[in-house]
């Protein structure tokens, strides 16, 4: 059986190579879990215990398994040293911590403290997973980001099912393999999933999408038909699936 432990920093990089020039492949977010499969001083490599992704992670002193028993409801929320007093720091959206004390408005972890309106239970399920999407507007695209300070396609969609605990693969050309059922573009809906190769967007209605969007180096909505046109013609690019959860 692996050993877990669990990312005790807001956000921290995982690159496929162990070099800090090497390409960022994806992000760990707070309160998600790994285990090790190799170790060096300056290095580890690890599997990604929510999606099961490899890369390298810089070695720094990572807490011991903590099962969760909440987490983040919104864009970013804020972490204090006291009950709502000394901010420490803010963590994203998704991010995960388990709770070991509270007052009346306040929940403690081992980060610190937080409001208690700014987290739901771990088991929390929205009915539309995809109900607080509009939330990473105008963030920047971040290629392998997954948080407020950068995101990329992907990971648009990966936060918020894993938000609904449900399982998704990191990357698009793996999700739109995952995915079974298909629908066509005349019957598209809110919250399907459209995907090119290497790209993917999220059905606001039948007409508009979002999506985090490198050419505009950041998170926009859009219409669907023109955004399709505009991808087929920059990037020679066809949709390849429309799926619906």
């Amino acid at each position: 059986m692996n050993k877990y432990f669990t990312n005790n920093f807001s956000v921290i990089n995982l690159y496929k190579k162990p070099s800090l020039k090497s390409e960022i492949v994806t992000q760990m977010i707070y309160g998600e879990s790994f285990s090790i499969t190799k170790k060096s001083k300056k290095w580890l490599k690890i599997k990604i215990k929510e999606d099961n992704y490899k890369g390298y992670i810089l070695n720094k002193k990572y807490s011991s398994f903590l099962k969760p028993t909440h987490k983040i409801n919104l864009l970013k929320a804020k972490i204090y040293k006291f009950p709502n007093k000394i901010k420490k720091g803010e963590i994203t959206f998704g991010s995960k911590i388990r709770v070991i004390d509270q007052n009346s408005k306040s929940f403690k972890f081992v980060g610190g403290w937080i409001n208690k309106q700014d987290v739901r239970p771990i088991l929390f399920k929205e009915k539309n997973p995809f109900r607080k999407i509009k939330y990473f507007k105008n963030i920047r695209y971040k290629w392998g980001g997954k948080s407020f300070k950068g995101i990329d396609c992907s990971a648009l969609v990966q936060i918020f099912l894993n938000f609904n605990n449900r399982f998704c693969p990191r990357d698009a050309n793996d999700q739109v393999k995952y995915f079974k059922k298909n629908v066509k573009l005349n019957n598209i809906k809110k919250n399907d999933i459209i995907y090119w190769k290497g790209h993917v967007a999220v059905a606001l209605s039948n007409r508009k999408l979002i999506h985090a969007y490198g050419p505009m180096k950041k998170t926009v909505i859009m219409d669907i038909n023109q955004t399709i046109k505009r991808i087929e013609s920059t990037a020679k690019l066809k949709v390849i699936g429309i799926k619906r959860l």
